[in-house]
């Protein structure tokens, strides 16, 4: 058995009938080459089944409430292997998506890399990105995107930033770069940790040959507090961005 190098991080918001799917996945296609790191940042009825799994887990169980960011630092703080993974739990995974990406990191000595993620009706989500700008999200509000950023049926090429609902990194680079800024409490940590990446010479990939299946809850578009979220972080982003 190959030795495990990738550990992943999952955190549950009363999700954990999400992640129950995911550890499915998980437990098919790449249990052998991985540990897991479950967060339960709210206490909930529906146990996770790790009992399934045959490999590693630790649960970690949150007494307060944090942030996106704060949670992978803290599930971070276990992490023993060369790769570390952010796994949003609306995520499903219908191959191993890690022999790609892992091989795409060494081969361009990058920090970060994200997968090419499909919506459930098959169609290819906007998850690698150029950096937004006042202009560029003025345009989109007023007039939505006609497609991705970057092209999808080639791979693996530098981009600006890549979708936090996936991402894997080289744990020495995350290590070195401090992890998450946790002043963004949800939303754009995803954009900002690659800008922080990209300025300390560390280059974000995206290879578009994995893919994942992202089921997304679009809270943001629906709850006041979490339009709030989105906004704040949108403008703490732009603030720093000079």
């Amino acid at each position: 058995m190959p030795a495990r190098d990738v550990t992943l991080s999952i955190v549950s918001h009363r999700q954990n009938e999400l992640v129950n799917r995911l550890l499915d996945d998980i437990e098919r296609c790449c249990a052998h080459r991985v540990a897991l790191l479950l967060t339960e940042n709210l206490a909930e009825q529906t146990p996770l089944a790790t009992a399934k799994l045959s490999c590693p887990v630790k649960t970690l169980r949150n007494q307060r409430i944090k942030g996106f960011g704060a949670n992978h630092n803290a599930a971070f703080a276990f992490c023993e292997t060369p790769y570390f993974c952010v796994v949003n739990p609306d995520l499903r995974l219908p191959n191993d998506p890690f022999p790609t990406l892992v091989e795409s990191l060494q081969r361009e000595n990058a920090a970060a890399a994200g997968p090419l993620v499909r919506n459930p009706a098959g169609a290819i989500e906007d998850s690698a990105r150029h950096f937004p700008t006042v202009g560029s999200l003025l345009r989109k509000l007023l007039r939505p995107a006609a497609g991705p950023d970057y092209p999808t049926n080639r791979g693996p090429f530098r981009v600006d930033w890549v979708a936090g609902m996936f991402m894997l990194f080289s744990s020495a680079a995350y290590r070195g770069i401090g992890g998450f800024d946790e002043r963004y409490f949800l939303y754009y940590e995803d954009v900002d940790i690659c800008r922080r990446l990209g300025k300390t010479g560390w280059s974000v990939i995206y290879d578009p040959r994995a893919e994942v299946i992202h089921d997304a809850r679009r809270a943001s578009r629906r709850e006041i507090r979490h339009a709030w979220h989105h906004l704040s972080s949108v403008l703490r982003f732009l603030a720093r961005s000079g």
